[in-house]
């Protein structure tokens, strides 16, 4: 069957957005910056970049995690669950509020592999970000196909070691935070905000918060600690979910950024460019 994904490789599919005020003014909401002007042609931090170019698949066309199903762009990798393994981001002009803006997506590589959890399919993509001037950005995301879950837990790999941090910061992500995120990218994966469908059919044991969610509020710890400074480029790898309702800590030292669960143990890692 993998062999047969193989030919999806190299399809690309162009999607137009625009820097719209009033994402720009959610986004602000939600990181509480009232620093940033939704004026017309106003700066816009790189990083929120994020929020665009949502699929906004029909209802119809949306598969019973609440992602589109796969078969239409996306290969259909025949495993359930998927999650976004990694993320590696260049930043190459400003964006501005009103931009018009487009993504074009070229599915770049099919990977399979085997895991502490079973088999998996990796799938990465390519996203060449345009703006007026030219590539605003370059972005590759590695998205993981996992196994249905296992009764019994996978085996825990040993742990990455975790850096002596330099400044830490309480992070308490709620139900609202992961509905308003979720709202504000159109991200309809039900482990962000169903806790009946992420604990009884996904097997988590509460919401997951979303990868996306952490990178930002990591990036935005850091940007705080660096006036004037904005995100040029990073490179993001999740190691572990963090769950709603359960204390985290963002950590950093330097360009490398971390997010620590309950445990103390490492569940996501950034390696940032902040200048």
């Amino acid at each position: 069957m993998t062999g047969d994904l193989q030919s999806w490789v190299g399809r690309k599919r162009i999607v137009a957005d625009e820097m719209a005020a009033p994402l720009v003014r959610r986004m602000a909401a939600l990181t509480d910056r009232a620093d940033v002007s939704c004026a017309r042609g106003a700066p816009v931090p790189n990083h929120w970049l994020c929020m665009l170019f949502d699929d906004a698949a029909p209802q119809a066309a949306l598969g019973p995690d609440g992602h589109p199903a796969t078969g239409d762009f996306l290969p259909p990798v025949p495993l359930p669950r998927r999650m976004l393994g990694g993320r590696r981001l260049d930043y190459r002009a400003p964006v501005r509020v009103g931009d018009d803006l487009t993504r074009e997506t070229e599915i770049a590589a099919i990977t399979p592999k085997v895991g502490r959890s079973g088999a998996m399919i990796f799938v990465m993509l390519r996203h060449t970000i345009g703006g007026p001037d030219g590539v605003v950005a370059v972005e590759e995301q590695d998205i993981a196909y996992l196994e249905p879950k296992r009764d019994a837990p996978a085996p825990r790999e040993k742990p990455m070691e975790v850096p002596v941090a330099a400044w830490r910061d309480a992070f308490a992500p709620d139900p609202v935070m992961l509905f308003r995120y979720s709202a504000l990218a159109f991200n309809g994966h039900r482990i962000h905000y169903d806790a009946d469908y992420a604990r009884d059919v996904e097997g988590y044991p509460a919401l997951v918060v979303n990868g996306g969610v952490t990178t930002l509020f990591l990036l935005e710890a850091a940007l705080r600690r660096a006036p004037g400074a904005a995100v040029r480029s990073y490179e993001a790898r999740t190691m572990a979910p963090l769950f709603c309702g359960r204390t985290a800590t963002l950590c950093g030292d330097g360009g490398t950024l971390w997010a620590e669960d309950e445990a103390g143990a490492m569940a996501l890692r950034i390696t940032a460019r902040i200048r």
